[in-house]
């Protein structure tokens, strides 16, 4: 155990100034000034977002439907995932105002919320009968409420994470998926999936470097083995027999069953292989579900869903919400709550509904989503599962240990952006084969220590 001296301590305001100054300088190092923002004036708002196939689909309709009714021009800046939260997080702790609006997690809201850099959206929504907040499912509001019980965002959708399959492979292959499938199950049908089919993988997991990418399955996956990030007191615990146990499970499987170039694949290629039949199985969001059942997909009515594996924990999937957040310093704070009132609102899950496809609903959110009849019957291979996830998710509780912080793929802390996307880096090398999980959780360990030490005692 270390001794007080050697802690180092660092307050709430130069943790603060810290993580806006990596946010900095993380951007100017990858270049990724991409789209641009407006002026923030007059009869518009700048949106900067994630480039996930819902979020594509919202600016399509945008003009057409929210600014025609309201006037409101909305210039979007749409990127990938690790670039759009490098550019978030530098503009909202500096509090430029470029942009009104951001698409935050459930990771980043309380986080942001504790600095001052959102503006509270619970006075909004109270006054804003339409928009309807008590339809809001629970564990989403939970998720994005401030430590000081006060709501700092809304989501555009929710999502726990489940297994998917390839229903009519197994079928035609005499394979059996268990209900409540364990890790080591799935370990044993992807080998028997394995080329069951020309050109098939028998799964794909995420191995693309980054605390969203890679370390959210794989910390899943980690706490339903028994392991953990850091423990009650903060001790680092990368290199204890839980976190091991799982990190070695999923680096063999994904090396000796998993997609080729599994080190540079993330949601998106796995969805992708999903899609053209290059894979028997994938573990990843539930909110993947609304392109694999959407009206053009290859594999529409092929997929079976089931929980999250598990080992040693009753579920284990996790919770997670693109949502949301309207920067404090926004110049215009209501045309910008106008705006998160209808693309969360259940106005618009109907127009998703009618003009894409109610399979593509950004569900996951709203208890009403799931009395839609049109809904239940085009989602009915996943929907019910989904629910369940979200509601059995357990943020404060994931694993067999108690935890200093809430989070399940994640440690809600603000040095976890860095520390996930560096630990990510070393066990991605190991899945390429460059070195060993060992090794990996070595350099692991000792980077997640140098948290230890900030937090320690606390």
């Amino acid at each position: 155990m270390r001794t007080q001296s050697r802690r180092s301590r660092r307050s709430p305001r130069r943790l603060r100034a810290s993580l806006a100054m990596a946010a900095a300088g993380t951007l100017l190092l990858s270049g990724c000034w991409t789209g641009a923002g407006g002026t923030g004036s007059g009869d518009s708002i700048d949106v900067l977002m994630v480039n996930n196939p819902q979020m594509m689909e919202l600016q399509k309709l945008t003009a057409a439907h929210f600014t025609r009714k309201t006037g409101i021009k909305v210039n979007f800046t749409v990127l990938p995932e690790n670039d759009v939260r490098d550019k978030i997080s530098q503009d909202f702790a500096n509090q430029a105002g470029q942009y009104d609006v951001a698409t935050l997690s459930n990771y980043e809201i309380p986080i942001y919320a504790r600095n001052g850099w959102l503006r509270e959206l619970g006075p909004y929504a109270r006054k804003d009968a339409r928009f309807d907040q008590g339809d809001i499912l629970p564990p989403m509001r939970q998720s994005l409420t401030g430590d000081d019980g006060k709501l700092y965002g809304q989501p555009f959708y929710g999502e726990s994470s489940f297994l998917m399959y390839r229903e009519d492979v197994f079928e035609k292959h005499g394979l059996t998926m268990p209900a409540r499938p364990t890790w080591k199950q799935v370990a044993a049908l992807a080998a028997k999936a394995d080329a069951a089919e020309p050109g098939m993988k028998g799964i794909c997991l995420r191995g693309l470097p980054g605390w969203g990418e890679l370390m959210a399955p794989l910390t899943s996956v980690v706490n339903t083995f028994g392991g953990t990030w850091f423990d009650k007191d903060w001790t680092a615990r990368l290199d204890d027999k839980g976190f091991k146990d799982a990190t070695r499970f999923y680096v063999r499987l994904v090396r000796e069953h998993g997609q080729s170039g599994a080190a540079q694949s993330g949601y998106a290629e796995c969805l992708n292989n999903l899609t053209q039949s290059k894979t028997a199985m994938w573990y990843d969001a539930t909110a993947a579900a609304g392109s694999l059942e959407a009206a053009k997909s290859p594999v529409k009515g092929k997929i079976g869903y089931v929980p999250a594996p598990v080992e040693r924990t009753e579920s284990a999937g996790w919770l997670y919400t693109w949502a949301w957040g309207l920067q404090n310093a926004s110049p215009n704070p209501d045309k910008a709550w106008k705006f998160i009132s209808w693309a969360s609102s259940k106005e618009y899950e109907r127009l998703v509904g009618e003009t894409f496809g109610w399979a593509d609903v950004p569900a996951g959110k709203r208890a009403s989503t799931y009395e839609i009849p049109e809904y239940r019957e085009q989602a009915a291979a996943f929907q019910d599962v989904t629910r369940r996830a979200i509601a059995e998710a357990r943020p404060r509780d994931p694993g067999v240990q108690p935890r200093p912080a809430p989070g399940i793929q994640f440690v809600g802390i603000p040095e976890f952006t860095d520390l996930g996307t560096k630990v990510a880096q070393e066990i991605s090398a190991a899945i390429a084969g460059r070195q060993s999980v060992d090794s990996a959780l070595a350099k692991s360990q000792r980077l997640a220590e140098q948290i230890s030490e900030e937090y320690e005692g606390r």
